[in-house]
């Protein structure tokens, strides 16, 4: 026997689902025995779901992992399985991966470099493993090795890694080589980010040449507990060359995918490298035999596909689209809501949520088709009997426009231009009386008239505020999730009414900002997504510069007029807070950046963002959940944490405007 074919299983799991999980776990264990698969590499955590969070303290989390693992081992037979499951031991939780062989557990690994950055607190709830160390673990009444194992599977050395254990320069697989490990399979929660697959994919290439091994990586697929999406992506690689890929981002919640690995082949390249020697870094006693026969196999060539749109050369906008699509499905049908109800003012944000969920609808009714589609989301009302994408769109999403005194025709044209082109149900509500009344409720109260002049915020945020009963009233009576539609740009300086147009059980584009969401439609209005279709109608959107439409009409009001042109905001804000970089700092990148504007508009516009950033965390920290889209994300529950009262850098801007005062005004600009 040379040659093994190894597979790896993306799973669609959920905190605490634990039939549901067993059984997606089950049904990717007959999938590769199907396909001839003779070991199955299943992701971290996937028995009782990754996002977990504080659950796992209780004790319960724990035991009732081990009662589904007791039911999946059964189903391993002729098969070499690993899936991951929190395990108690010796008083420590761990983050654990269990071995299966023919239908029996022959013994337990455990994550040595635990994730606790960004979005990740694993240290909060598991304990790391030491390197090179082995003990006894009991489950079930019977004793098992638990440790820095590498399992001799009929001859077949298999070692294990558990997610960041591979970014680690101290990674367990070198000592798995060294033992002589053949397969390495990775057992991972690696969350979604635009761009990250392609690193991910280098990660597991390098790492079967530099160890001279065959490297199998699984992930977690999909929206998992809320806020983090998973994109799947299993890989195969072999000696520096990549065997296989999974899909990503698909609506399926299994997919497995396999290769033909030669374990001859490997052993010989290492037989050549001047990295390995003879001797067992540990001993034997690192090593757990257990029988296994292994079929015999041909020899196959390997050629990965992958899907058409992973090759566009508009990845960034094909993988907003579809991390967005996937994660508000999943939303939709774990919340067992029965739609959207989308607040659409004519804007861009607006419009590009209400865009998201239609293209959602369409790309998972196709991958899945309408009768799985239905039953996916628990058959609400009206969608089994619809027969088209636009009866669909019409049965999940129902778009309000809201006009004031202060809404223009445009805006509200270009609303119903985008409903009417993705076949959203549309209706159009006047609430200026709503406002009048407030005004002149609050006016008998205070004794005075309210004004432009003097009450200028109040009476911006009054429109807002009257907008958000009657979308949660449509949302309430249609069993429908509200989505808020606020970007990061927005986010980052506050620019926005609470319970006003951040009102919503969920914000699916506050991890992205304006400048790529304008870029986005622009695609979307002219080229459009593989596979499926541009929208001409956000033509009438496009064309608009950015606004509340919350003063009279007379005042000509802009978002880049109250704030700053969005490119130099989004510039300052990667500075500042990405980079952790100081106002005199970020004023001297903006201004090798921004050279057409002038010194004291660039020194106004960073110190209005540091201002503004430090008044409004309590914004951000009461935002509706968002989906984690990039590693640049403000989110303060999952990445970018910050006081919620703080000095507001006073002495740091005080220093710009030294350092300011001090230029040559010859040096206006560079």
């Amino acid at each position: 026997m040379t040659r093994v074919r190894a597979a790896v299983g993306s799973l669609n799991q959920t905190p605490l689902d634990w039939d549901g999980n067993r059984d997606r776990i089950v049904e990717a264990i007959d999938a590769a025995r199907t396909a001839d698969a003779s070991v199955l590499c299943l992701p971290e955590l996937c028995i009782s779901g990754y996002g977990c969070e504080d659950a796992f303290g209780a004790a319960g989390v724990a035991a009732t992992a081990l009662d589904m693992l007791a039911q999946i081992v059964p189903h391993t037979s002729q098969m070499v399985v690993a899936v991951g499951l929190p395990l108690l031991h010796d008083q420590a939780l761990l983050n654990a991966a269990c071995v299966m062989v023919d239908g029996r557990i022959v013994g337990f690994t455990a994550k040595q470099i635990l994730a606790g950055e960004g979005l990740h607190y694993e240290p909060r709830w598991f304990k790391p493993w030491p390197a090179d160390a082995r003990d006894t673990v009991v489950v079930g009444g019977e004793a098992y090795p638990v440790g820095d194992l590498v399992f001799d599977c009929g001859g077949v050395r298999v070692g294990i890694e558990i997610c960041e254990d591979a970014w680690a320069v101290n990674r367990p697989a070198v000592g798995a080589a060294m033992r002589g490990a053949d397969l390495i399979l990775n057992l991972s929660a690696s969350h979604f980010a635009f761009g990250k697959f392609e690193t991910r994919k280098r990660l597991v290439v390098e790492s079967s040449r530099s160890l001279d091994v065959s490297y199998a990586y699984t992930n977690l697929l999909g929206n998992e507990a809320g806020r983090v999406i998973y994109d799947g992506g299993g890989l195969i690689a072999s000696s520096g060359q990549l065997l296989a890929q999974g899909p990503r981002l698909s609506f399926r919640p299994v997919q497995v995918t396999s290769a033909v690995i030669d374990v001859a082949a490997t052993r010989m390249a290492r037989t050549r490298s001047r990295h390995w020697s003879t001797a067992r870094v540990g001993g034997n006693n690192l090593t757990v035999a257990s029988a296994f026969s292994w079929p015999e196999l041909e020899p196959t060539s390997a050629t990965p596909s992958i899907e058409p749109w992973e090759s566009s050369p508009n990845l960034k906008e094909e993988e907003f689209l579809r991390a967005v699509g996937l994660g508000l499905f999943d939303y939709l049908r774990k919340s067992r809501s029965h739609g959207f109800v989308v607040s659409l003012s004519g804007g861009a944000d607006s419009s590009c949520v209400a865009c998201l969920v239609a293209l959602m609808v369409e790309m998972a009714a196709g991958e899945l088709g309408p009768e799985r589609f239905t039953e996916a989301l628990g058959d609400p009302p009206g969608l089994r009997t619809t027969a088209t994408t636009a009866k669909r769109v019409e049965a999940l999403l129902h778009c309000v426009y809201q006009a004031t005194r202060n809404s223009s025709e445009t805006t509200r044209g270009a609303a119903v231009a985008v409903a009417e082109a993705i076949g959203a149900r549309m209706s159009c509500l006047d609430i200026e009386s709503l406002v009048a009344d407030y005004r002149a409720k609050i006016e008998a109260a205070i004794g005075r008239e309210l004004s432009w002049a003097t009450d200028d915020l109040a009476l911006q945020n009054i429109q807002a505020r009257a907008r958000a009963p009657g979308v949660w009233l449509l949302a309430n009576l249609n069993r429908a999730l509200l989505l808020a539609t606020s970007n990061r740009s927005e986010a980052a300086v506050g620019y926005a009414t609470m319970d006003g147009d951040t009102c919503g059980g969920l914000s699916p584009i506050t991890g992205v900002d304006k400048a790529f969401l304008r870029e986005w439609l622009v695609w979307l209005e002219k080229q459009g997504p593989v596979g499926l279709h541009p929208i001409p109608a956000l033509a009438a959107v496009n064309r608009l510069a950015p606004t509340a439409e919350l003063r009279p009409g007379e005042a000509h009001q802009t978002d880049e007029d109250d704030l700053m042109p969005y490119p130099v905001l989004d510039a300052i804000e990667r500075a500042a807070i990405r980079d952790k970089q100081m106002p005199v700092e970020v004023f001297r990148l903006m201004r090798s950046r921004f050279a057409d504007y002038t010194i004291e508009q660039l020194r106004a516009w960073v110190e209005r963002f540091f201002r503004l950033w430090c008044q409004n965390q309590w914004k951000r920290e009461r935002y509706a959940p968002s989906f984690h889209l990039d590693d640049e994300n403000l989110d303060p529950k999952t990445w970018c944490r910050f006081p919620i009262l703080s000095g507001g850098f006073q002495r740091e801007l005080y220093e710009l405007r030294e350092y300011v005062a001090r230029l040559p005004r010859a040096a206006e600009r560079l």
